[in-house]
């Protein structure tokens, strides 16, 4: 699981069929303290998550096609979860 923070949305007229009416975000891979990496990701979103917000994301393709329920989908990545709060001890 990584953490992120969506920065903008993707729109596209063409594409594979799978993505019709999938909305794609574009997220900022954070570290531990909430900084930016400076790497992103093109994620699926499964959860309604908005610009600004900080969100967790899985990166690997098979865990991503097992949350879609599609064993042929040609996905990566996909925004499972909005986080609330990050505490470190």
């Amino acid at each position: 699981m990584i953490l992120g923070k969506v920065c903008g949305t993707i729109h596209s007229t063409i594409n594979h069929d799978f993505y019709d009416n999938q909305r794609l975000l574009v997220v900022d891979k954070l570290d531990a303290y909430l900084k930016p990496t400076g790497k992103y990701l093109i994620c699926i979103d499964r959860v309604d998550a908005g610009v600004g917000e900080i969100v967790l994301m899985l990166d690997e393709g098979n865990g991503a096609r097992q949350i879609v329920g599609d064993s042929n989908a040609p996905l990566r990545s996909v925004i499972v979860g909005i986080v609330d709060e990050v505490n470190l001890s």
